[in-house]
Parts: structure tokens; sequence; C-alpha cells
């Protein structure tokens, strides 16, 4: 029986602009994303004589059934591939939270995805898994490049950023925190378009704030925001809460990922983070999740 096991890094969107909602109900956006070092883990076991993939989860409120996007990602796999390859039993364990806006399900998907294609020694190229990503879900292209990229469409077009940016960005640490509820997706997005059209950021103005930085690379002057924060914050009050107290009290820099609810901090050699981390504990409770870590990829 062969087996493999595959990294699913969480992302975090250090820029996210959402310019506007496309003809088919999605948005357009424009974000600078970049893969962590830290994620979920999948293993992946042929079964010689099973006749469907099967997923287990450590975590109870994870879905094993057809609606996870591991498995829909290997049904998106098989159409493209046919019905030869041995079917897989996949074994996620889970360390990104759910409804935090840090990609942990499109990670997996694009684990499955690249697990397959291994174990099947690679039948399909790049852009016939990148069209096996599409089709699964908007966020899941992004988790194939292995790197930081600029974001756009709807979330299925990226591009790489140029290797000095890359540079900039890799292993750079910083602070992931996340309260203990999560934020739903499709709300946050709903939320932001019944706010009226003057919540959305033209992509020409936010081109021309990521522009000069992609010319001219450095951590001092990596631009930060993210348009989603305005509906979010006026629901979630303990998320803008916090942020302000880190940016007075430690001068951090510091938005929300995606659609939410969880939180970054970039860090500097000096950061306290012991302190800091009691911050977060003493406003968001124990059951908060607190994670360092560092920006990853290639």
């Amino acid at each position: 029986m062969a087996s493999l096991c595959v990294f699913a890094p969480a992302k975090i969107n250090l820029f996210l602009a959402v310019t506007g909602l496309r003809d088919d109900g999605f948005h357009e956006l424009i974000s600078l994303v970049a893969p962590l070092d830290w994620g979920d883990t999948l293993w992946l076991d042929s079964l010689a004589d099973a006749n469907a993939d099967t997923l287990a989860c450590d975590h109870p409120d994870v879905p094993t059934d057809a609606s996870n996007l591991v498995l829909k990602a290997a049904a998106a796999y098989r159409k493209h591939t046919g019905t030869g390859a041995p079917f897989v039993h996949f074994t996620l364990q889970k360390s990104v939270p759910a409804g935090a806006g840090l990609g942990g399900g499109s990670s997996d998907a694009a684990a499955a995805l690249r697990g397959l294609n291994q174990l099947a020694s690679h039948p399909l190229s790049r852009a016939e898994l990148h069209s096996c990503a599409a089709e699964t879900g908007s966020d899941v292209p992004l988790f194939l490049e292995g790197a930081a990229v600029v974001m756009r469409g709807r979330g299925e077009i990226n591009e790489l950023l140029p290797a000095a940016a890359r540079a900039v960005l890799r292993g750079r640490r910083i602070l992931v925190f996340k309260p203990p509820f999560g934020v739903p997706t499709a709300w946050a997005y709903r939320a932001l378009r019944e706010q009226g059209a003057q919540w959305y950021i033209p992509a020409e103005t936010a081109d021309a704030q990521l522009a000069p930085w992609l010319a001219q690379p450095a951590w001092e002057t990596l631009p930060l925001g993210n348009n989603l924060e305005q509906p979010v914050f006026q629901k979630y009050a303990a998320l803008p809460v916090l942020l302000d107290e880190l940016r007075s009290r430690f001068g951090l820099r510091c938005r929300m990922s995606g659609s939410g609810s969880a939180c970054f901090a970039l860090l500097d050699p000096d950061s306290p983070c012991a302190e800091i981390e009691q911050t977060i504990r003493l406003a968001w409770g124990p059951e908060a999740v607190i994670k360092a870590t560092q920006l990853g990829g290639i």
C-alpha cells in the first residue's frame, strides 16, 4: 500500500482589497498573501480494493463526508484523470482552526491534489492541477504555489511575487491569534456588499498601494490593509478593541486576516511575546488560539 504525508500550510492575507461584485455573485479581490510555516497535516494511503475515497479527521467538528474540500478535490482530480488510480484514504490532522480566515480547508484540498498527483506519478500538469483546484474552491489554487503571491479575480489568479519581495517576507516572525468564535466567510462578504459600493476599494487604488512596495520591498514598509474589517468589526467588537490595544501598548502592526476571525501581528526581534500573549489571553480568554510562527514559502 502506497502512503504519503503532505503538509498543508495556513495563509495570511497581509493586504486584502475587495474591489467589487462580479456578475457570477463572487467578489473581485486583490490580496498580498503569504503561506505560514504552520498548518495541517494530511496523510494519503492508497486502498487496493476500495471503490471510493474516504476521509478521517482528528477534529470532531470537521465533516468527513463529500462536503469536505479534501474529498471535493479528490473528485475533481479523478474527473480529470479517470478512475484508473487506486482510491485513497485520507487522514487529516487539524491545527488550523475553522472560520479563521487562514485558509485551512482550502490548503487541505490543495494538499490532497498534490498528494494524489504524486502517488499517481504526476499525470497532471501544473495547469491541469490548477484547473482542479479552481473547481474545488476559490482559495485552493493559492496553495499550489508554495510561495507568497498577489491574488486576483475571485482568488483563482495568483501572481508569484518578485524574488526580492519573497525574500523580504520569508522567515519573518508573525503572531497569529484567533478568538473562541469564527466568522462565516459568506456572511462577511455579504455584509460588506450590504454596506454599499462605497466600501469597496477600487482595483486601481489597491494596485497603487501595492506597486511601490513590490518595486522596492522592505519589511518596514510592508503595506497592510483589509476592507473586510469594516463589517466584521461592527459585529465583533472584541477584534478591533484588542488590535487597538496591541498597537497602542506594543506598537505592533496588526490586522485581521481574510474574513476573520483570526488576526495577526508582525513581530520584531525584540517584541515581548510573553506579554503580548498574556494581553490576548486576558482579552479573549483561555480558549483563544495563539501561534507564533514564520512566513514560509519558496
